[in-house]
């Protein structure tokens, strides 16, 4: 009993390890896409103030995520508690101003030249949506600890995928940026299915349904995108916006130098 004791000890420990060490790269990575961003002078503070809203509020859940994970890898669990519930509240903001965004730049014929402008329109809200779902997922299984914290990283790596894109260099990967974007995203659970096999030799069964729920958005959004669904959904989108004159399947032209 006692080995066993210390061994599911050690497991927890490593589990603790692996999620911070897993947190933090994602943080790094989502700020170093940004600031390349605002460094190379593809972003500017000039922008339009729903997208400052968005903004904060995108980097607001990345930093409470952050702090739960160093939370937990403290002990410090009462706190951890609730801050799950400012967590909670956090993730209709997200959606709400997640979805205006995208739909404006859309309106206003804005769309990153490596994106189809429906794929777009389409790809966001439904990482979004995928986030939120399996975040609520992870509230709700918040007393099986296993579960809620594979859950939540799943969910979290939904969001990552703006971080990596702006490190790529997305026009040379079209017109498969977007795919390329998600194939990458799909490193952080899988270094946890990694990470289950070596210490635990099985893998969890909440990575099945974590990495299944992500690869079925993907699958969701190409199949909307390329429907008549998907053309419905631009027209309405666009409709009496400067987008409306945008083929909805072309990629733009790029910007000139």
């Amino acid at each position: 009993m006692a080995t066993l004791g210390l061994q599911m000890s050690a497991i927890r420990r490593g589990d603790e390890r692996f999620f911070l060490g897993a947190a933090i790269a994602m943080t790094v990575v989502i700020i170093a896409g940004f600031s390349l961003n605002i460094a190379t002078g593809r972003s500017t503070f000039a922008s339009p103030l729903l997208v400052h809203a968005h903004a904060a509020v995108f980097m607001g859940w990345v930093a409470i995520y952050l702090a739960q994970n160093i939370l937990v890898s403290s002990g410090r669990t009462a706190l951890h508690k609730r801050l799950g519930w400012l967590a909670a509240a956090w993730i209709p903001p997200m959606l709400v101003l997640g979805f205006a965004v995208t739909i404006a730049m859309v309106r206003r014929g804005q769309v990153p030249f490596f994106f189809q402008p429906l794929q777009f329109l389409i790809f966001d809200p439904v990482s979004l949506l995928t986030f939120a779902g399996l975040a609520t997922a992870a509230i709700a299984l918040r007393r099986r600890t296993d579960w809620h914290r594979r859950l939540m990283f799943c969910g979290m790596t939904m969001l990552v995928g703006p971080g990596i894109g702006r490190l790529l260099p997305m026009p040379l990967l079209t017109p498969w940026a977007w795919e390329v974007i998600f194939a990458a995203t799909l490193i952080f659970p899988l270094a946890g299915v990694w990470q289950d096999l070596k210490r635990q030799r099985r893998v969890h069964r909440a990575w099945i349904w974590g990495v299944g729920t992500m690869l079925s958005a993907a699958l969701v959004t190409e199949a909307i995108t390329y429907s008549s669904v998907g053309l419905l959904l631009y027209r309405q989108a666009t409709d009496g916006s400067p987008g409306a004159n945008v083929a909805p399947l072309a990629f733009p032209a790029a910007p000139p130098n």
